[in-house]
C-alpha cells in the first residue's frame, strides 16, 4: 500500500516555488519563510501567479512529486508531472476501450453506480442522523429515486443513456442538497448547483474541494501508469483530465460533498470568510483558503475501512486505491472495476 505523505497547499498568491537542496523552499518579497524537504512530500498545490523555479520542477519530475498550479480563486490551471509509470500496455489498453463505446459503457456504468449509491448514502446519513431537524418525505423520495436510477443504469444501452441518468440523478440529489445543511442556514443555502463562477457559498465550497479532488485523483492515475486525460464516460477534450472527472464521480458525495457539508455543519467556515466580486462571483478570502485546505489536509489523514479491500486506509489514499483497482481491472486482473461504496 502506498504510503500517504504529505502535500503542500501554498495559499498565499505572492509566494514563489524554489528549490534548496533537496528542499522546497518557500520565498517571499526574496526572503525564504519556510523549506520542507521533498522527501516528505507526494503532492505540492500552488494558488497565485508568482509560479515555480524550473530546478524545483525538474527535482519534482526526478521525484514523482506532481506540482499542480491553481488560480488565486482556486481555479485549476495546470499539472506537471514525471515520467509516466507503468509498461505500455496498459495505456494502449486503455485507449483500445476509450475508443469502444460498448466497452467503454462496461467501465462508465461501474463509476456511475458508485456515484449514485454514495449520493444515497449521504443522504440516509441525513435523515437517519437528524429526522427531526430535516424534511424527511423530500429525502427519502430523493433516496427512493437514486436507488430506481441506479437499477436502470443496469440496463442502459449506451453513454448517452448513461449520461442522461446520471444528470437525472444528479439534480434529484442537488434538490435536496440544502437539507443536509444543519448549521447557519440564514448564511449558507443551496438551491442548485452553479460554477464557473459559483453564486453562493456552498457552490464556492463545492467548486473548490471539486478542484483539489480532480487534481489529485489525477496524480493517482498516472501514478499507476494511467492516462488521466483519456476517459470513457467523459470523453477526449484538449486539456481535460477526462479519466479523472470519470474516476472523481463516485468520489464527490464520498470525499468532496461529506467535507464541505462537515466543515459548515460544523460552523469551521463562516459567511465572514467569503467575498463577492462585481460579476457575482463567491470566492474564499486568503485566510479562509488556507484554513479550508488545512481541514481538508486533517480529514485525509483519518482512517476507514475500504469496503472492497476490507484493509484500513486514510481518506486521502482513496483516489490512489481505486486508481490501482481500475488499473488492475485493465490488465484483466479483474473481471470488472468495482467503485468504492461506503454506508
Amino acid at each position: 500500500m502506498k504510503k500517504l505523505l504529505n502535500t503542500v497547499y501554498v495559499s498565499q498568491p505572492d509566494i514563489y516555488l524554489a528549490l534548496k537542496g533537496k528542499n522546497l523552499n518557500l520565498i517571499k518579497e526574496d526572503e525564504s519563510i519556510a523549506r520542507v524537504p521533498l522527501h516528505n512530500i507526494q503532492a505540492i498545490c500552488t494558488f497565485g501567479h508568482q509560479g515555480a523555479s524550473p530546478a524545483l520542477m525538474a527535482e519534482c519530475m526526478e521525484q514523482n512529486i506532481s506540482l499542480t498550479f491553481f488560480t488565486s480563486a482556486g481555479r485549476f490551471r495546470g499539472r506537471l508531472t514525471g515520467e509516466s509509470n507503468g509498461n505500455v500496455l496498459l495505456r494502449k489498453k486503455q485507449y483500445r476501450i476509450s475508443d469502444s463505446e460498448d466497452e467503454s459503457l462496461r467501465v462508465a456504468r461501474h463509476m456511475i453506480v458508485g456515484k449514485i449509491f454514495n449520493s444515497e448514502q449521504l443522504l440516509n446519513r441525513t435523515w437517519r442522523d437528524h429526522v427531526l431537524r430535516v424534511n424527511s418525505e423530500r429525502i427519502k423520495h430523493a433516496i427512493s429515486s437514486l436507488a430506481k436510477a441506479r437499477q436502470h443504469i443496469l440496463t442502459c444501452i449506451n453513454l448517452e443513456d448513461l449520461r442522461g441518468i446520471e444528470g437525472n440523478a444528479a439534480s434529484v440529489y442537488y434538490s435536496v442538497f440544502d437539507e443536509c445543511i444543519l448549521q447557519n442556514k440564514e448564511d449558507f443555502t443551496f438551491s442548485h448547483r452553479n460554477r464557473r463562477p459559483p453564486l453562493d457559498r456552498i457552490n464556492a465550497l463545492l467548486s473548490f474541494s471539486y478542484s483539489l479532488l480532480a487534481s489529485e485523483t489525477a496524480a493517482a492515475l498516472e501514478g499507476v501508469g494511467l492516462d488521466s486525460y483519456v476517459g470513457f464516460l467523459h470523453r477526449d477534450r484538449p486539456g481535460r483530465t477526462s479519466l479523472a472527472l470519470d474516476v472523481m464521480e463516485e468520489l464527490r458525495p464520498l470525499i468532496a460533498d461529506r467535507f464541505v457539508l462537515k466543515i459548515v455543519n460544523r460552523k469551521q467556515i463562516h459567511a465572514k470568510d467569503f467575498v463577492i466580486k462585481e460579476n457575482g462571483a463567491v470566492i474564499l478570502k486568503d485566510d479562509a483558503r488556507r484554513k479550508f485546505l488545512q481541514l481538508w489536509q486533517e480529514n485525509k489523514e483519518s482512517e476507514i475501512t475500504h469496503p472492497y479491500l476490507k484493509e484500513k486506509i486514510s481518506w486521502g489514499l482513496i483516489p490512489h486505491v481505486q486508481a490501482l483497482l481500475l488499473a488492475r481491472f485493465l490488465r484483466g486482473d479483474l473481471d470488472a472495476y468495482p467503485p468504492i461504496l461506503l454506508r
